[in-house]
């Protein structure tokens, strides 16, 4: 049972708020470009609450980064589950189908992008590495996948950050064919600043 399916206070609905505005702000303009101001107002609460829940900004960006990488093992389980107990494969295959379709939403995606970006700071570079061995542990365990084919599917998914972020679906020149070949990605719904 996860933390977020329990009664909750509300203090902690305040800071699942918060958490919340902290993934779509720092996705948007990433760690260093993201005032604690902005947060609190998406969140609905005042900075100096924000800073109440989460003493600093690194803190508050972990504790967003944390809860993307239960997001995605989350979504790593619901692919599992469609596959049931088939081989290896076909589960790793589920559940980069699911995860394909929660970046769909590309905010999950950009916090990590922007993760990365911002490793040169000792608590992001843990979180980062934290969330990778969770995922890297639940894709091994269940799908019960050898090392190599996990290793495949870690860097497939890497590789479905670049296509996704760039937009290289049905992008004109060979080299994005190459790049986007057998990989599959929902399409986003249609915003007013992408039609």
């Amino acid at each position: 049972m996860t933390k977020r399916s329990v009664t909750l206070s509300t203090s902690d609905i305040r800071r699942e708020a918060v958490v919340d505005a902290a993934i779509a702000e720092f996705a948007r303009s990433g760690f260093h470009g993201t005032p604690i101001n902005t947060v609190a107002m998406r969140a609905g609460i005042s900075p100096a609450y924000v800073f109440k829940l989460f003493p600093s900004k690194v803190e508050l960006f972990v504790a967003a980064l944390d809860h993307c990488y239960e997001l995605v093992q989350q979504a790593l389980a619901t692919g599992a589950t469609r596959a049931g107990d088939g081989d290896p494969e076909q589960i790793l295959h589920e559940m980069g189908g699911a995860y394909a379709q929660l970046i769909v939403d590309k905010s999950l995606l950009m916090l990590q992008v922007h993760a990365q970006s911002a490793a040169d700071i000792p608590e992001i570079a843990e979180a980062v590495r934290r969330g990778l061995r969770g995922v890297t542990e639940h894709a091994k365990a269940r799908s019960g996948a050898e090392d190599d084919q996990v290793q495949r599917f870690m860097a497939y998914g890497q590789l479905c950050h670049l296509i996704t972020t760039l937009e290289l679906d049905g992008h004109d020149g060979g080299w994005a064919g190459i790049l986007t070949a057998g990989i599959r990605h929902p399409k986003a719904p249609e915003t007013p600043e992408r039609k």
